[in-house]
């Protein structure tokens, strides 16, 4: 049996209207993690949830994923109760029996009273279900627990989880039993839908792709209150921290509780496991941000062209980080940005030690010049320390990095003495203290040596270790998608027919942000079809952070692009005042930012590089980088227009001067390879001659 790869919880919810708008407790939460990114959703009624988990499925079922999925109700019920509703002892044949009778509408309306009513009518004792709104009670659904039922009120795991409520219970606090008469049936069209690629816990074997499970976030109730963040709703809390400890769990283990349990009756994941389950809680960051609210890129009232500064002000004050941490030992941190600060466990150097191969003494021993001291036995190397105390009036052999022993304050050079077997020389000009480092001098215990947003280098490593520090908190990296579109398009190398071109922005914009340490998704080139398109969309956002898109940004009749995050996210569509580009469409599609590129492939990296680098930047946790600008002497005459930035290709001359291309056309891909970089002329009129001072922003200072 292979690992998992996506952990789902589900926290149920038996209201009978849709839950409020606003995310409200005893409500439908869904956290749903894979690798280190975990999202926590919120949903108003089952029909939603359903289809998000069926189209989650359907997703990790096609990217061959296999998913656990737990859901907070009983799966089952006590002992004899199976036989006497399908003359099995089958549960699953239950499952079919309750989903004959259940009806659970889009908007939560429901008949569950209804048909716990009809079930009790079965039976000669009393029950088993009860509980009721005030005016619902019958002789057959009473509104309080009836003596002598007709079955067993608990299950057997029941008997042992003494806090879990019954399943008869169908009203007020803890009815779980409402939860699990509407939720089961959910289950069973669940198994329906899927067939072969489904299995129940501990009913069957969970070794197909999706597997259901009973939890019980309550097992988990002091960790739960724990790792609590202010003001989050405890739903949600529950449904991460239960996520992120299934997750964590050694397949070994995890495939080990699976197969535990009451196979008629059910049984609750990772009963007898608590303390396992903690641990594997408390063992990955207890939260990713929230998304981007939907509405973040949207331009104020009366806003049309906007220039470049102001454009970029927006977009910075409209996004935060996305990522989330994961501890990381050092040898494998460089190029990942530091999550949390990070402060030295240790001083560096942790003792004051020598800086040079000599002789250590007491400053105070000495006089001005010729000095003859003799030497203890002994010596003081770095990791073997001198123990005892160097005597006043005598000396001792140092080597670098040494410990200075204690009566010792200062080293004179090895070189600069004459060394006879008990005593050394040398002349007295030594200053106090000399040849030694004090301890901390570099860097003291407790010091803040690298803030949050800070980008690992390799020389940075070298300061972890120094200062005690074997594994750092790193946000993981950004994930982002790149997607082309346009029936045009075709893979470079492939035979074009006519009117066809090659894709040159995918792979141009694919380099650039594995350059900058992103993970890249590569979503192909998608026809002018808007469904395709859709789909393309639909599952980058429930594995990125971000998706890039290039051509159909506009408002042209095959511009899906536009028209489908117009339609069915959150565009808006800015007309920045600059020269190459222009348009640029941003959006949320299901929560993720989307960058839509002009299909040019020179105004497409104009775009990526002025806007998409920083605010890429910003959402992985290292802050908005601005790009490196030079000022440098003008190597070419330009008369320009007010009214907009302009951004030619430029490179630097031998004598240090900027010239530009040989032609503006931004059509020209050549010019891009040309190029060293961009030069930046503002939005006011200018008259430019050769040697007048002008902006130069190297390729280079944008990581490319």
């Amino acid at each position: 049996m292979t690992g998992f790869d996506t952990f789902v919880a589900v926290d149920y919810s038996a209201r009978s209207v849709p839950s409020p708008a606003k995310p409200s407790p005893d409500s439908i939460w869904i956290a749903v993690t894979r690798g280190a990114k975990i999202d926590v959703t919120y949903h108003r009624t089952r029909s939603a949830a359903q289809c998000a988990l069926i189209d989650l499925f359907e997703s990790e079922i096609r990217k061959d994923r296999r998913v656990l999925t737990g859901f907070d109700f009983p799966f089952g019920y006590p002992k004899g109760f199976a036989q006497a509703m399908t003359g099995s002892h089958d549960p699953l044949a239950l499952w079919k029996v309750l989903s004959e009778r259940i009806e659970d509408h889009d908007d939560n309306a429901n008949n569950r009273f209804d048909v716990a009513e009809e079930i009790n009518q079965r039976f000669d004792a009393p029950g088993p279900f009860w509980g009721c709104p005030s005016g619902r009670s019958t002789t057959d659904l009473e509104g309080t627990k009836p003596r002598s039922p007709a079955f067993a009120d608990r299950r057997e795991i029941e008997e042992y989880v003494l806090r879990a409520q019954t399943c008869w219970k169908l009203f007020t606090t803890g009815s779980v039993g409402s939860q699990a008469l509407l939720g089961i049936p959910r289950l069973h069209a669940l198994r329906e839908h899927f067939g072969s690629d489904l299995a129940v816990a501990p009913f069957e074997t969970p070794d197909a792709a999706i597997v259901l499970t009973e939890i019980y976030p309550s097992l988990l109730a002091e960790e739960v209150e724990a790792l609590r963040l202010p003001d989050e709703i405890l739903d949600a809390t529950q449904v991460r921290v239960v996520a992120t400890a299934l997750s964590n769990l050694a397949p070994d283990r995890l495939n080990a509780m699976l197969a535990e349990g009451n196979k008629n009756e059910g049984w609750i994941f990772g009963f007898g496991h608590v303390g396992e389950l903690i641990r594997a809680a408390q063992s990955k960051p207890p939260l990713a941000p929230p998304r981007l609210q939907d509405n973040c890129f949207a331009l104020p009232p009366g806003v049309d062209w906007t220039p470049v500064p102001q454009a970029l002000a927006r977009l910075k004050a409209a996004l935060r980080p996305v990522t989330v941490p994961e501890a990381l030992n050092i040898s494998q941190a460089a190029g990942r940005v530091i999550a949390l600060d990070v402060h030295a466990k240790r001083s560096n150097p942790p003792t004051a030690n020598s800086a040079v191969d000599g002789f250590g003494f007491a400053h105070a021993s000495i006089t001005s010049g010729p000095q003859t001291l003799p030497l203890v036995e002994g010596r003081s190397a770095a990791g073997q320390p001198f123990v005892g105390r160097v005597p006043a009036g005598h000396a001792i052999r140092i080597l670098t990095g040494a410990a200075i022993p204690v009566g010792v304050d200062t080293v004179v050079l090895e070189e600069d003495c004459a060394v006879a077997p008990d005593a050394v020389a040398f002349h007295g000009a030594v200053k106090p203290g000399a040849n030694t480092r004090k301890a901390g001098e570099d860097v003291v215990e407790g010091d803040v040596i690298f803030p949050a947003g800070h980008c690992l280098r390799p020389p940075d490593l070298a300061l972890l270790a120094a200062t005690g520090i074997g594994e750092v908190d790193v946000f993981r990296p950004l994930r982002v998608a790149v997607l082309s579109t346009g029936d045009e398009l075709l893979e470079a190398g492939a035979t074009a027919a006519a009117g066809q071109i090659y894709d040159a922005n995918r792979p141009m914009l694919a380099a650039m942000l594995a350059g900058w340490g992103y993970d890249v998704v590569d979503l192909g080139r998608q026809p002018d079809d808007p469904e395709i398109i859709r789909s393309a969309l639909n599952r980058a956002a429930q594995d990125v952070d971000a998706i890039l898109t290039s051509g159909g940004a506009s408002a042209g009749d095959e511009d899906h692009i536009s028209r489908l995050l117009r339609d069915h996210g959150s565009l808006s569509s800015w007309r920045i005042a600059l020269k190459p580009g222009r348009p640029l469409a941003l959006a949320q599609w299901h929560g993720v930012p989307v960058f839509g590129l002009p299909g040019n492939p020179v105004a497409a990296l104009t775009c990526a590089l002025l806007f998409a680098r920083p605010a890429l930047s910003l959402l992985a946790g290292a802050g908005w980088k601005e790009p490196l600008r030079m000022t440098v002497p003008a190597g070419f005459t330009k008369s320009k227009k007010h009214g907009r930035a302009e951004y030619p290709r430029a490179r630097l001359t031998d004598d240090g001067r900027a010239e530009l291309f040989k032609s503006e056309g931004s059509g020209r891909i050549s010019g891009l390879t040309w190029a060293e970089g961009l030069v930046e002329l503002p939005f006011e009129a200018q008259d430019i001659t050769e040697g007048d001072p002008v902006t130069f922003l190297p390729y280079q200072g944008f990581g490319v």
